[in-house]
């Protein structure tokens, strides 16, 4: 979760599209992902009838914030991945966030590593 939040973020797409990067600093490190993605101000509706990307408008003025994936809306249906992207979204998760991010990172990283054992 937290790894697919920072990557986003940092503008690690699947082509180097725009979709999921749901932040305004990206190339940056932070839980902008996981805020905007949980954001009720915004609305998300299909871009196109294959219903594989979505484009996020201001629920007020209709105004286009932001295009994602089913991948990445996971985050606000899926109860458990709700509950962990709650966590990252919150005021006072930086921190944890990053702690959370460079371990993740370092475990997929060292995961065929077997002369460090």
């Amino acid at each position: 979760t937290v790894l697919v939040g920072g990557l986003r973020a940092l503008c690690a797409t699947h082509d180097g599209s725009s979709v999921g990067v749901l932040t305004s600093r990206p190339g940056v490190l932070s839980a902008d992902f996981f805020t905007n993605v949980l954001d009720i101000a915004t609305e998300w509706a299909p871009a196109d009838d294959t219903g594989e990307t979505f484009v996020g408008k201001d629920r007020t003025s209709g105004v286009q914030r932001w295009t994602a994936s089913r991948v990445d809306l996971v985050f606000g249906s899926h109860s458990v991945l709700r509950a962990l992207a709650e966590v990252y979204a919150s005021s006072d998760a930086s921190e944890k966030f990053a702690h959370d991010f460079a371990a993740a990172w370092a475990k997929v990283m060292d995961l065929d590593r077997y002369d460090l054992a």
